[in-house]
C-alpha cells in the first residue's frame, strides 16, 4: 500500500473521515504532515495504535501543545485507549513536567471526556495508604534504579541531601508508579518519551536502563522514539535514539 492511501486509512481510524469541504489555509503543509506521520511513521516499529496515542498524548502534554492534545485525546479514545489509561498517562507527567503543566493537560483531557459523556471523576486508581508511600515506592524504585539519585546528591549539606531522593521515592514512585490503570513498563516507556521531548540527556540515559530493567526491549524504545520525532523534531529524537543504542549496545535494536 502506498503512503498516501495508508495515511488516509490511519487518519480515519484515529480521527474519523477527514472533512475536505471546508477551506484549508495551508493544504500543502497538512498533506506533508499526514503523509509523513500517518502514512510512514505509523508503519515503523510495530507499535499498536493504542501505544502510539498514549505516547503522543504525553509528548503533547510535555510540550504544552494543547490544541493538538485535545485532538489526540479524542483519537486515543477512538482506538480503544480507556479513559483511565489516558488519565494515568497524564498523571504520570507530573513528576517530570510539574503540576501546573500537568493541570493544563488534565483540563484539556477532561474537556474531551465531558464532550464524550464520560462521567467525572473517573474511578480511583490509588493503591497506597499514606503511611506506606515511601516503602511502596522504594519497592518499585530499588530494583530498577537502586540508590543512584541518593548517591549523586550525597555531597549536599546535612538536612538537605535526603530531601530530593526522598521526594522521588515517595512521590514519583510511591504516588504514581504504584497506581492501577497502567503497568510499570508502560509508565517507564511514556516517561522516556517525555524526557526525549524535554531533551534531558542524563535522565534519558537512566530511564533507558530503567526501561530495559522492566522488560521493554531496545527495539520498542527505538520505535517509540521514532514515533516521537514528528512531534519533537529530529534533533531531540535522534539524541534519545543514540542513547538507547549506547546503553543497550549497537546490536540490541536489531533483535
Amino acid at each position: 500500500m502506498d503512503r498516501v492511501t495508508r495515511s488516509e486509512q490511519v487518519y480515519t481510524r484515529l480521527f474519523g473521515r477527514r472533512d475536505t469541504s471546508t477551506a484549508d489555509t495551508d493544504p500543502e503543509f497538512g498533506e506533508i504532515l499526514r503523509r509523513l506521520i500517518f502514512g510512514e511513521v505509523f508503519d515503523v516499529g510495530g507499535l499498536e495504535d493504542r501505544t502510539r496515542e498514549l505516547i503522543t498524548v504525553v509528548v503533547l502534554a510535555t510540550m504544552q501543545t494543547l490544541p493538538q492534545l485535545k485532538a489526540h485525546t479524542a483519537a486515543a479514545l477512538n482506538v480503544a485507549v480507556t479513559p483511565v489509561e489516558l488519565r494515568e498517562a497524564v498523571y504520570q507527567c507530573a513528576p517530570f513536567i510539574g503540576f501546573p503543566k500537568t493541570l493544563n493537560a488534565l483540563g484539556v483531557v477532561n474537556e474531551v471526556f465531558e464532550s464524550r459523556g464520560i462521567a467525572l471523576p473517573l474511578p480511583e486508581q490509588g493503591t497506597v495508604p499514606e503511611p506506606d508511600r515511601f516503602a511502596r515506592g522504594r519497592a518499585i524504585q530499588g530494583p530498577i534504579y537502586g540508590d543512584e539519585i541518593a548517591e549523586s546528591l550525597g555531597g549536599l549539606p546535612a538536612g538537605l541531601r535526603d530531601a530530593m531522593p526522598g521526594f522521588l521515592t515517595a512521590f514519583c514512585f510511591g504516588d504514581f508508579y504504584t497506581r492501577d490503570g497502567l503497568p510499570v513498563a508502560t509508565r517507564e516507556l511514556l516517561v522516556l518519551c517525555m524526557l526525549a521531548a524535554l531533551g534531558q540527556t542524563t535522565q534519558i540515559r537512566a530511564h533507558v536502563r530503567g526501561n530495559l530493567a522492566v522488560g521493554n526491549s531496545a527495539q520498542t524504545l527505538t520505535a517509540a522514539l521514532i514515533h516521537c520525532f514528528p512531534y519533537i523534531g529530529f534533533p531531540l529524537a535522534l539524541n534519545a535514539i543514540r542513547i538507547v543504542q549506547e546503553v543497550s549496545g549497537p546490536d540490541a535494536t536489531d533483535e
